[in-house]
């Protein structure tokens, strides 16, 4: 072997396979692991470097893949990316919930826009110079922070087809739909997502999902939905996936895999025995969660369906119409509206995180609403409504609505992969978005010994690698790409909290992609080594 770029000298291998891990050193070259030797193997790596690095009580393993990642337009106009690379997150999906930049014209990218400013801005910092699958990966080729996966957005895909219509699609409109994700799939993406209370997403039938799942299938790619219900419903909601994607012959990823609100405390292990089950007879399923208890998304998803039909603006002008303001309010409060899961809304659980407007942030953010309308003596509706209008619908929040033990259980699973969901936007972000990687290896590896140490590991690689089919990437093994990450076992910890969410972690010195320092020494350097990761085709 020649010169080498880096020989990681004395390290403990965590190998992303969940088996023991070892002591070795490692040499790298190339943007790959040119040789791996364990100790007792023999000589350590002879081949003259360029730099070495003595890891000794640090463990090295494969980078961190985030499996759900709001970081579209992040990428872009943040080369540091921070959130992400502090945190040794190598590679994100992203093109989540079914709402994203892509396939676009240029009527479906303003409404995008304006629908999910709360999760990524109102874009008007980013030059969209891209309108298809294609050209928004070779944007990201460019030189990001971190690689980047991409999953085709079905509510985005039927808003180019159809609009904001709640019907089903005419034969033309369904063929335009299947065109665009085939497009797409062809073009690099690795899946399809969905956001199933999002409009106008939600709106899709089964069957209408399920041809799109068809096109998915054929390309090898995955379906990714954030599905109809994680409250009321939820078990039928994750069942109604399983049917479909097994119709389909399509894989299926459940995102954020959580059993929220109060009629699901304690009943992870119902939803574990569904997914079991449907494995035991051949059905190809993964999920992820993020370590903790709160969701986070945007105050309008909270709104029932019918309100958001036509539109951003269309719902801005029901909100200002008294009388149809108040049937939101009384499905909102008394029958549980589906944008907030079938369970009646408890305005104490809602906490504002983000507004688009800086004073109306520092009017509200770090409050929930029932706090900030005792404050004014106002009804909560009132606030939250004033707030969608003023913020035209830009309002980001947390709602405290998860389990500990459900957390806890579902993470144990074997098909389990990690996902920060992450929102980076808002003056009070969810500290997921910061803390998600080191608190799964801090706090319920180390702290609280929910998995192992090595266990862990293979849950925040190998196995999304897996699911990704990414042929060299996920493991340590000799031949694989340098996407590595070195932390200290004893010290790792999320650093972000509630109070302080944009925290960075501790315990985490080096990050390396395609073999260069992203993170050297605890500090940010300025490579910018990230780039599409593109769907590897199937083999025949």
């Amino acid at each position: 072997m020649g010169l080498t770029d880096l020989v990681i000298r004395d390290v403990r291998v965590i190998d992303g396979t969940g088996e023991p891990s070892y002591r070795a050193d490692v040499a790298l070259a190339g943007g790959r692991i040119a040789e791996l030797r364990r100790e007792g193997d023999g000589p350590r790596p002879s081949a003259p470097a360029r730099r070495t690095l003595d890891a000794t009580g640090l463990a090295l393993s494969p980078g961190f893949i985030d499996m759900h990642a709001h970081s579209d337009l992040a990428l872009l106009r943040d080369p540091e990316h921070l959130a992400k690379v502090a945190q040794g997150v190598t590679l994100e999906v992203i093109g989540q919930d079914g709402l994203s930049y892509a396939p676009v014209d240029d009527r479906t990218l303003a409404q995008v826009r304006q629908t999910i400013t709360g999760w990524n801005g109102d874009g008007s910092d980013i030059d969209f110079d891209w309108r298809t699958v294609g050209e928004y990966l070779d944007r990201l080729d460019r030189g990001i922070a971190v690689n980047a996966a991409y999953l085709i957005p079905q509510g985005t895909v039927r808003m180019y087809a159809m609009g904001w219509e709640d019907r089903p699609p005419s034969g033309q409109e369904l063929d335009r739909m299947r065109e665009l994700v085939a497009d797409g799939m062809a073009q690099g993406a690795v899946g399809l997502s969905s956001g199933l209370t999002y409009p106008p997403g939600m709106y899709a039938g089964d069957g209408e999902l399920g041809e799109l799942c068809r096109v998915v299938a054929r390309f090898g790619g995955f379906y990714s939905p954030h599905h109809r219900s994680y409250g009321a419903g939820a078990l039928e909601a994750y069942a109604e996936m399983v049917r479909l994607t097994r119709d389909a012959g399509c894989a299926l990823h459940l995102t954020h895999a959580t059993m929220n609100f109060g009629v699901n405390e304690g009943r992870a292990g119902e939803l574990l025995a569904l997914i079991d089950t449907a494995l035991d007879d051949g059905v190809d399923i993964s999920l992820d969660t993020y370590p903790y208890t709160p969701g986070c998304t945007t105050l309008v998803a909270m709104l029932p369906s019918w309100a958001s039909e036509g539109g951003p603006q269309a719902v801005l002008a029901r909100l200002r119409d008294r009388a149809v303001a108040e049937r939101i309010r009384y499905e909102l409060e008394v029958t549980g509206s589906d944008g907030c899961h079938g369970v009646p809304i408890e305005w104490d659980t809602i906490e504002v995180s983000g507004t688009q407007r800086p004073e109306l942030a520092a009017e509200c953010v770090g409050e929930t609403i029932a706090q900030a309308a005792a404050r004014r003596a106002e009804a909560p509706w009132d606030v939250a409504r004033r707030l969608l209008i003023e913020d035209r619908l830009g309002v980001t929040i947390l709602q405290h609505v998860g389990h500990e033990e459900n957390v806890r259980a579902i993470m144990r699973h074997r098909v389990h992969t990690g996902g920060s969901d992450g929102i980076l936007r808002g003056a009070k972000p969810h500290p997921r978005a910061y803390g998600t990687f080191p608190r799964y290896l801090g706090r319920y590896a180390r702290d609280l010994g929910v998995l192992s140490l090595e266990e862990t590991v293979a849950h925040l690689t190998g196995r999304p690698a897996a699911r990704l089919r990414l042929p060299d990437r996920g493991l340590v093994r000799e031949g694989y790409r340098a996407d590595l990450v070195l932390f200290d076992p004893a010290t790792v910890a999320a650093g972000a909290t509630f109070d302080a969410p944009r925290t960075g972690p501790v315990g985490i010195p080096y990050v390396l992609i395609d073999g260069r320092f992203a993170v050297a020494d605890g500090r940010r350097t300025d490579v910018l080594a990230g780039r599409a990761v593109r769907r590897t085709p199937p083999k025949h």
